[in-house]
Parts: structure tokens; C-alpha cells; sequence
């Protein structure tokens, strides 16, 4: 839970009998496989939201598979924001707005009722990684679309809870005849510059009473966990070329820049806090030996527990370069492109969270516990299978993840939860998480996680006290603290959009070069 790309880009980062799988999930779809505990502490509204999501499953599934089918990378999810989009117009939604905050691939689509009342929001994902497309299979094989893009951060059931719950939302709150808004943000771009972090830059979530969203992980749990703040460096060295046999001597290396910078990273470790977090690649050093290379190229990537922490960190690496530039007579280019807040917990909304998740009857055919098993079997871990029970809410803890729910998380109150969608011991950004997405679990995960979603939003649209302790809980753990954007001063959107969406939303001219500069 809570891994995002920026967790896994340098931190961490599924079938045995077909038939059988096939029909376990017909029949599940025929008939319900779960059911409602009694709780007292949501009374009525964890049925009523189970009936919410029932009626509107077909929605849900759509969404989860045909996004599935579909994998696309970030800021490349052309069909998966219009899968969206499509089932978000069907369901009365009215489109705010697309190419949100810079992003084409990014929306945001809202519905209404009454005048006034609570304004609550959803986060739906849907960017597939790199290299993780595979099959409903219990083992490594190509998916729908190869092996090149899959969806092993579980973006497609993320993105079909999340939806899903707006839309059964909607019908309580009709049933009810409550006022109020509900909002759906297309967070596009998870896995590289989130689009939270634009939407938040832009003040677009400011005027939310809450935000709800979840996440696939291998267990189903919330609690108060926080996650790391986060900055992101480019360090490019410029030298002078020269032939590295002949007459080295009128050549400066700018790989030997980057070496000594990272030679200086090293030297930093022994003197950091326990929170710090540093990992870096090199992404440019020369193309052959016998020349001395002029460019070359560090990604890094700098965490910590906080924003102050991580930015205290920041300058002393940025030292640390500028050094290793005077050294190897050098020059230096640092490039701040992104960055994330670390994100706020809420006591009020993990305790209503806890309250409609224990209230589920989380249920496992044999036939998909015996799927996880072969995946766990296939990845060499303990065949423990999937987890079915709840666990008590975790303590407040700080972990070196990074979401770009932080940045949400500081500008209303913010409720978060994992749900199991892979098996026991299996790590996000794997294909096993793909294989489990594709097939019933994924299924179930999605309709399990919009019933909480719905249940947690009904309890906010028509509890004034509950948003009053979800906004008092906000405000004690923000302390004050004004939301300041991470990103750079006048960084437009993220890099990397494809030029021809660029085009489509007249964010660009034909004519203009599609470089990395013109990106920022």
C-alpha cells in the first residue's frame, strides 16, 4: 500500500487451472460472494452502501477490465481517462474539466445535488508500469498487450473502486435526498510527476469537506501511517571532450563530475537522520571509452519524513554537486523538477475507514486462493495465499514511500486504506499484482474497496460532527503550516507528455520542437 512510482523507481519496485478460475468467477459474478457484518459504529450506512455498489457493479467491472486490457503508461492514458470519462457521463456526471492542471490526460467530473452540502472527493489512477504486462495467469506470461505495459500497481481496480464509490454515492444520497457535491479527480500520471501534485498546485482541492481514496496492496488494513516527502534532481555535467589516448589532458570529463558527485553522496550517509532516504541512477555517462565524455547525466531522488526535512537535505546535495563540479572543472546544471508532500494521516477518517472495512465479510473462493498460492509459489515465497481478515489499524508510523496523496493530504482531510488484491508477501510493481488484477480477485477488490469508499462518504455527506473531527484532526497535525507546491516556480506541467496530446489539448503549435525544455 501506499508504493507509488517514486517508491519504487529505485526502492522496490499471477493461472493454474484456467477453467476453474473462469467459472469461480462467473458464478461470483451471478451471485454475491460477501456480505455486511453488523457494526454499530456505521449503523446503516455500510448495507446501505453495499446495495449502493450492487447497483452499479456492471460500472465498476467495466472500468476495472477494460483499463486492464489497456494498460498505458503515465501521462500516455489516453483509453483509461476516457474509460472514465465514458462511464462518469453515463452515470450523470457533468465534466469539469480534461487536461486538468496541464495534464491531457488528467479530469475532473463532479455531480450535484441541493444547494449547498458537504463537497467530497475521490482519487482514481489508472497509468500501468513498464515491463509488468501479464496474462490471468499464475505465472510470467504476456498479457493482452505483451509483457511491455501492465498494471502492476493494481491502477485499474484503484481507479474502478474509487469511480465506483462516486457513482454509489450518488445513489444514496438521491435515496436519501441529501445536498451536496461529489467530486471525481482523473490523477493521472501516478507512477512518474502525479497529477495530484499539479491539481494541488492549482488550489483544486481546497474547497473538499474530505478525499477518499485506497490502494492495492497484500493486506487490508489503514491505520495512521505516514509517508515520506520526496524531491527529485537532475545533475547534468558539461565538459570538454578530447581523445581519451591522445591528449586526455585537454579534456575535462563531465562522467568524472558525476562520479565524484556521487562519490559524495556516500560521504553524506554517515551523517544523516534515520528518515533520510537517497538512491540514484546515471542516466547519461558517455557513449564510448576512447573519448572523453562532455555530458553526463544523475537522476536522484531525496527523501524524507517531511518537507522542511527533505528540503534541509536538498541543499546540501546541491553542495555537494556544485562541488564535485569545481573539482573536475566542470560545470553543473541542477534541475529541481518534482517533488511530494509527505502525507498527513486522519485519525477521524482511519477510524470510520477501520469501522466500514471490519463490517465487510471479505470471502476467497478456493479457486483464487489456489491462484495466489501458485503465484507465491512461482515468486518462491510462503504459500499463505490471500488475506481475509482485517487487521487492527496500524500506529502512526513513517515509512520511506512517497504518494502524491501527500499533497492532498495538506490541503483537506484525507482518508486512505489498503485492501488485499494480490497474495500475502508479494510486493507492488510485480507481475503477480498484473495476474491478480485481470481476474476475480481483481473483481472483487475493486467492488470491496467502492462499498467502503461509499459507505465512509455517505457517513461524511450526513454527519456534520464527523466532518468537523476529520477537519479538527486536519488542522492539529497541519499546525498551522501554510501548503507550499513543491514544484519548481513556473513548471507549466510534467515532462515527458506526448507531443500529439500536447496538440490535441492546444497546450502546443505544429511547428514547436517537442524538447525536454519546452516540456517544463
Amino acid at each position: 500500500m501506499w508504493d507509488n512510482s517514486l517508491d519504487h523507481t529505485t526502492d522496490t519496485t499471477r493461472r493454474s487451472v484456467l477453467a476453474g478460475t473462469l467459472a469461480s468467477t462467473a458464478a461470483w459474478m451471478l451471485a454475491p460472494s460477501f456480505a455486511y457484518a453488523e457494526d454499530a459504529a456505521v449503523g446503516g450506512s455500510a448495507k446501505s452502501a453495499y446495495a449502493a455498489v450492487e447497483s452499479v457493479r456492471d460500472a465498476i467491472l467495466r472500468i476495472s477490465r477494460e483499463v486492464w486490457k489497456n494498460a498505458e503508461l503515465s501521462l500516455h492514458e489516453e483509453i483509461s481517462s476516457e474509460i472514465h470519462l465514458r462511464e462518469l457521463r453515463e452515470a450523470g456526471f457533468t465534466v469539469v474539466s480534461t487536461g486538468t492542471s496541464g495534464i491531457p490526460t488528467a479530469f475532473i467530473a463532479e455531480w450535484t445535488q441541493g444547494e449547498g452540502g458537504p463537497t467530497i472527493g475521490f482519487l482514481p489512477e489508472y497509468d500501468a508500469l513498464p515491463g509488468l504486462g501479464n496474462a490471468a495467469e499464475p505465472r510470467q506470461t504476456p498479457g493482452p498487450t505483451g509483457v511491455e505495459v501492465g498494471h502492476g500497481c493494481g491502477h485499474n481496480m484503484l481507479g474502478a473502486g474509487c469511480t465506483g464509490a462516486a457513482f454509489a454515492l450518488k445513489k444514496m444520497m438521491i435515496d436519501g435526498g441529501h445536498p451536496g457535491t461529489i467530486r471525481v479527480y482523473g490523477c493521472a500520471a501516478e507512477e512518474t510527476e502525479g497529477a495530484k501534485v499539479y491539481m494541488a498546485r492549482d488550489g483544486l482541492f481546497n474547497d473538499l469537506d474530505a478525499c477518499l481514496a485506497w490502494h492495492p496492496g497484500p493486506m487490508n488494513a489503514t491505520g495512521l501511517l505516514r509517508t515520506a516527502a520526496v524531491n527529485m534532481l537532475r545533475i547534468r555535467y558539461t565538459g570538454r571532450t578530447a581523445h581519451a589516448g591522445v591528449d586526455p589532458w585537454e579534456g575535462r570529463s563531465a562522467l568524472k563530475g558525476a562520479e565524484l558527485f556521487g562519490t559524495g553522496i556516500q560521504f553524506m550517509r554517515e551523517h544523516l537522520k534515520p528518515t533520510t532516504r537517497m538512491h540514484y541512477v546515471y542516466t547519461d555517462g558517455g557513449g564510448t571509452p576512447n573519448v572523453i565524455p562532455d555530458t553526463a547525466e544523475v537522476l536522484i531522488m531525496i527523501r524524507d519524513q517531511d518537507r522542511a526535512e527533505v528540503n534541509s537535505v536538498t541543499e546540501w546535495v546541491k553542495d555537494v554537486a556544485n562541488g564535485a563540479a569545481t573539482s573536475t572543472q566542470t560545470e553543473v546544471d541542477i534541475n529541481h523538477f518534482f517533488g511530494l508532500h509527505d502525507l498527513l494521516p486522519n485519525e477521524t477518517l482511519v477510524q470510520r475507514i477501520h469501522a466500514h472495512m471490519s463490517a465487510l465479510e471479505l470471502e476467497w473462493t478456493n479457486e483464487e486462493q489456489e491462484f495466489a498460492k501458485a503465484c507465491q509459489r512461482e515468486m518462491g515465497l510462503q504459500e499463505a495465499g490471500l488475506m481475509a481478515n482485517v487487521m487492527p489499524p496500524l500506529p502512526e508510523i513513517t515509512t520511506g514511500g512517497g504518494t502524491d496523496v501527500g499533497d492532498v493530504s495538506y490541503n483537506t482531510p484525507t482518508g486512505l486504506f489498503a485492501l488485499a488484491t494480490m497474495p500475502i508477501g508479494v510486493g507492488l510493481h510485480t507481475w503477480p499484482v498484473t495476474a491478480c488484477g485481470g481476474m476475480s480477485i481483481g473483481d472483487k477488490s475493486s467492488i470491496y474497496s467502492a462499498i467502503v469508499m461509499a459507505g465512509v462518504g455517505y457517513d461524511l455527506m450526513i454527519d456534520a460532527d464527523l466532518r468537523a473531527a476529520a477537519k479538527a484532526d486536519f488542522e492539529r497535525r497541519k499546525g498551522g503550516r501554510a501548503y507550499v507546491s513543491p514544484l519548481p516556480e513556473g513548471k507549466a506541467r510534467p515532462e515527458g507528455i506526448p507531443p500529439h496530446l500536447l496538440l490535441r489539448d492546444g497546450s502546443s503549435e505544429l511547428g514547436v520542437e517537442f524538447n525536454e525544455d519546452a516540456r517544463l
